[in-house]
């Protein structure tokens, strides 16, 4: 899920932050099962980010994730989203997020514009992030609301938002240094 900042030129500028450490990097999620957040990561995805400190304006990203890599931490609930009526990995194995759009909205913070698609729907997201340098790496942070149901996750009884919460708030965390 998913995602955020596309390298669109095969060269990056003297300032651009384009080497992903995965290491350092995570993708994660909160939902709400009858109330209670549950936790959730992807182990498995490519970024292809390029920012320059100086212009993140200028930014760009491409973030793919591969859907079976998920971990809610139960292995009942890690096979039960792989199937059709959750993420239906065997038709769409991935999801991805395409930046357009980098604003400042001030203090440090910025939001990315994009296209996130999940099960084959594409919609419109808005992402918040910070920017932090230090010691020759970027730390790029921040999380956003995505609704389920929009993108057609847990259908049948699991539409029930009783259940499952409809909102999951997406985490994304990339560390990255210079080429």
């Amino acid at each position: 899920m998913a995602a955020l900042l596309l390298c669109t030129a095969s060269l990056a500028t003297a300032g651009e932050f384009t080497e992903l450490d995965p290491r350092q990097s995570s993708i994660s999620f909160v939902s709400k099962q009858m109330g209670v957040p549950v936790e959730g990561t992807f182990g498995k995805f490519t970024a292809r980010v390029a920012v320059d400190p100086a212009k993140p304006e200028t930014g760009t990203a491409r973030i793919d994730i591969d859907l079976a890599s998920i971990d809610t931490g139960n292995d009942d609930a890690n096979e039960e989203v792989k199937g059709k009526a959750w993420f239906d990995i065997r038709n769409h194995p991935t999801a991805g997020f395409i930046s357009s759009r980098v604003d400042n909205v001030g203090n440090g913070r910025y939001e990315v514009l994009g296209q996130m698609t999940i099960k084959g729907k594409t919609m419109s997201i808005r992402a918040p992030f910070t920017l932090t340098q230090q010691a020759g790496t970027l730390l790029i942070e921040g999380m956003f609301p995505l609704r389920r149901l929009d993108y057609g996750i847990g259908s049948g009884i699991w539409s029930d938002t009783d259940t499952v919460a409809d909102e999951v708030q997406i985490r994304f965390r990339f560390t990255l240094t210079k080429k």
